[in-house]
């Protein structure tokens, strides 16, 4: 079986605090007419601290899309190889193992793929598939787990490797004042993550069953508006409820494995915003307290799309992991409206080599 093992997580050096944000948004839209209702919503996120890859002042200022991508691949550049080489140490495997890298962001666009450029400055091998994800916005992480998953059920013994870099700073267009423009504001942050997944050996969670769902109807409700610059996010009013819809397709997949979605040992989910842990909780019949992890994340670092899912797992596994066999839920949510599901167990012990080779 597959193992999803301990990510690596790295944010950027520069903070903005919400006091920070929260006096920007006076100053900057003084006389916005829905002012105060932006400042009341960017407060209830209960981000506390966000990570940017610029100081303030720059992320501010708006040069152009061209340079802003240009930024994004040579931060990707600098950044991600440091979570790489971490993610690869802590799952006990070098870059000349993997055989697959699977590459999630949506915040910046590079062809070919940073993998292209991975394989070529880490030592991968020229062999190693890629697949890059640019379009799933935050259900990506989710996706990448799945995808990763899929590859090593249908290749026993190979290994893959799962990037995401999400710089949302880089997406900051300031003529883009609606609610939620300026909620969105508030809200995301810059984080890069990475992670192994094993198809033998490997201590984690021990992958077994993940599935996909899309709420009919909603793919306009979380999309980009692209034009000349850049990508310009466009967020529906009606998102934070999406949990009503979703929470049944969590349910199923859970009933399909023969377990009970209310009666897990842990839950590693994306974190959008507060309502959507609090609504899990509610149609999940959770305990508050299992998302704890998704929320130590969304206010440390605000929602970092496609990284929080495993920056979420990271804290579980700084915590001392769960139970031998304990058995959890990982899920993430994006544009589509989609989540990305899957199931597991911890494992506390070495999963034996399959006969077959590679």
């Amino acid at each position: 079986m597959a193992t999803l093992c301990r990510p690596a997580v790295s944010v950027p050096e520069y903070v903005i605090t919400m006091e920070d944000t929260l006096e920007l948004a006076r100053t900057r839209h003084a006389g916005h007419p829905q002012l105060p209702l932006a400042l009341r919503l960017i407060e209830n996120t209960g981000v506390r601290t966000r990570r940017l890859v610029q100081p303030i002042a720059e992320t501010l200022t708006h040069p152009g899309f061209e340079e802003r991508n240009r930024l994004y691949a040579a931060e990707a550049k600098a950044r991600v190889p440091m979570v790489v080489r971490r993610a690869l140490e802590d799952g006990e495997l070098r870059a000349a193992d993997i055989d697959m890298i699977i590459y999630v962001s949506c915040t910046g666009f590079m062809m070919p793929s940073l993998t292209a450029w991975l394989i070529n400055s880490m030592g991968f091998r020229s062999t190693t598939r890629q697949l890059p994800i640019a379009q799933l916005g935050c259900a990506a992480g989710g996706a990448a787990i799945n995808r990763a998953h899929d590859f090593c059920t249908a290749h026993p013994g190979a290994n893959a490797l799962i990037v995401a870099c999400e710089f949302c700073s880089l997406c900051y267009q300031p003529t883009d004042v609606g609610v939620g423009s300026l909620l969105s504001n508030g809200l995301f942050g810059d984080g890069v993550a990475a992670a192994v997944v094993r198809g033998t050996g490997g201590y984690g969670i021990r992958l077994e069953r993940n599935g996909s769902y899309l709420i009919p109807e909603t793919e306009d409700w979380i999309a980009y508006d692209v034009r000349a610059t850049g990508f310009h996010f466009l967020l529906d009013k009606r998102v934070p409820g999406t949990m009503e819809p979703l929470a049944p397709a969590l349910r199923d997949l859970a009933d399909d494995h023969g377990w009970d979605a209310s009666d897990l040992d842990f839950y590693i989910v994306h974190a959008g915003g507060p309502r959507i842990l609090d609504d899990l909780s509610t149609f999940l019949h959770v305990d508050p307290e299992a998302f704890r992890h998704s929320r130590a994340t969304l206010s440390e670092y605000g929602n970092i799309a496609s990284a929080v899912v495993l920056d979420a797992l990271r804290r579980l596994f700084d915590e001392g992991g769960a139970a031998d066999q304990a058995r959890g839920l990982l899920a993430g949510f994006g544009p589509g409206i989609t989540a990305e599901m899957a199931l597991g167990r911890w494992s506390r012990t070495s999963c034996p080599a399959p006969q077959e080779t590679r």
